[in-house]
């Protein structure tokens, strides 16, 4: 499946890399255009909140190994969102922080003991999400799951005496929204049964189980510019790249419907407060 790039100018240069799986989306964003709108960080990295900082903090994680990905432009736009809306940002890229995903033994001590010290590597990511009231996830869908570098964050830091195990959760009362972006078309079968699926790993084996107030996954399909679907026969049919305009207007849709999902989480604070 071909990789591509997008971004919500005309200007902006295609490039294409390597192949993914099908109904994924590690898309690609034209290098000068995404570095020229990298998010910056202002929030606090330690688990207890600033005292000089009176604004909410929102952890944004990016699950995508390329900084020139569509999925890291979707995190900036996200970025953008939040901090219109008043958060203070915490930009976690966790390829370009080096996160190793596999899970060690100092990671996970003591496997009965809620009270356990961690690896400081997991300390400093639980930090970040303790100071956190919001969390927004952005990743690329792989076999209708997350890529094995979100995978190995949930593994490793989401971790027992942390994020589950007790009586009263340490996480309770955040919220957060998983964006997911996936190769499919809009009108592909598969797009029900993936959100399901997504839904039942992430909002309620992960989010609810660790007490989170607010769990959501918003699938954004249409991610390739060349869409693709499988046939009756299950051949894989690529149909013809868009451009131009037509470019230009579908992801600006795209980015209006990321949009659309993080405006949705943050008026669900409105409504509670």
């Amino acid at each position: 499946m071909t990789q591509s790039a997008a971004t919500t100018t005309a200007t902006a240069e295609l490039t294409t890399t390597d192949s993914s799986t099908p109904g994924t989306s590690p898309a690609t964003l034209d290098t000068a255009t995404h570095h020229a709108a990298q998010p910056t960080t202002t929030a606090p990295t330690s688990g207890e909140p600033n005292a000089e900082q009176s604004a909410p903090t929102a952890l944004v994680v990016l699950g995508h190994h390329r900084a020139d990905s569509l999925s890291a432009h979707i995190a900036a736009k996200a970025v953008d969102r939040l901090t219109a809306a008043g958060y203070a940002i915490d930009y976690l890229d966790l390829q370009a922080e080096n996160f190793d995903p596999r899970m060690t033994v100092a990671d996970q001590p003591e496997w009965g003991n809620r009270d356990k010290q961690y690896s400081p590597d997991a300390e400093a990511h639980m930090q970040r999400i303790l100071a956190a009231q919001v969390v927004v996830v952005v990743f690329p869908v792989y076999w209708q799951s997350v890529p094995a570098l979100l995978k190995g964050w949930i593994d490793r830091i989401w971790n027992y005496g942390f994020a589950y195990g007790r009586s009263k959760p340490r996480l309770a009362g955040k919220r957060i929204l998983w964006l997911g972006l996936a190769g499919a078309t809009a009108d592909d079968a598969i797009l029900p049964g993936m959100q399901q699926l997504l839904e039942a790993q992430l909002n309620e084996g992960l989010a609810y189980y660790s007490g989170f107030a607010e769990s959501r996954v918003g699938l954004l399909p249409d991610a390739e510019e060349q869409p693709q679907s499988i046939d009756a026969a299950g051949n894989l049919v690529i149909g013809e790249a868009i451009s131009g305009d037509a470019r230009t207007t579908h992801y600006a849709a795209f980015d209006a419907k990321a949009e659309a999902f993080v405006d949705d989480l943050l008026a669900v604070d409105l409504v509670n407060a």
